[in-house]
């Protein structure tokens, strides 16, 4: 790793410019990460298992063990639907 300033120029380095498909692929993973790790977290204050989270949703254990994973793209739809009817919490989504 040559002289890098800051964490854009990691990523840029590693998997090229936004817009590029590596890069591009890479954030959709990230985001991915990211979203299932909020639902983990926000399940377990919850005190709940994923099996009643799914039984709660109308999905599947397996199926948010995925998403808890970062393995499965997920519709905003659906995640409003774990957040809101699941887990009880308002879902707040901003565009910056």
């Amino acid at each position: 790793m040559k002289n890098l300033t800051n964490f854009e120029d990691l990523l840029i380095e590693k998997y090229g410019e936004k817009g590029t498909e590596s890069r591009d692929k890479f954030d959709a993973n990230s985001l991915a990460f990211r979203l299932g790790v909020m639902l983990k977290e926000a399940r377990q204050d919850a005190n709940l298992t994923q099996e009643q989270l799914a039984e709660k949703t109308g999905t599947k254990k397996s199926y948010i063990s995925r998403i808890e994973r970062g393995l499965s793209d997920i519709q905003v739809s659906t995640y409003h639907r774990l957040i809101e009817l699941g887990l009880g919490k308002h879902l707040n989504i901003s565009i910056g």
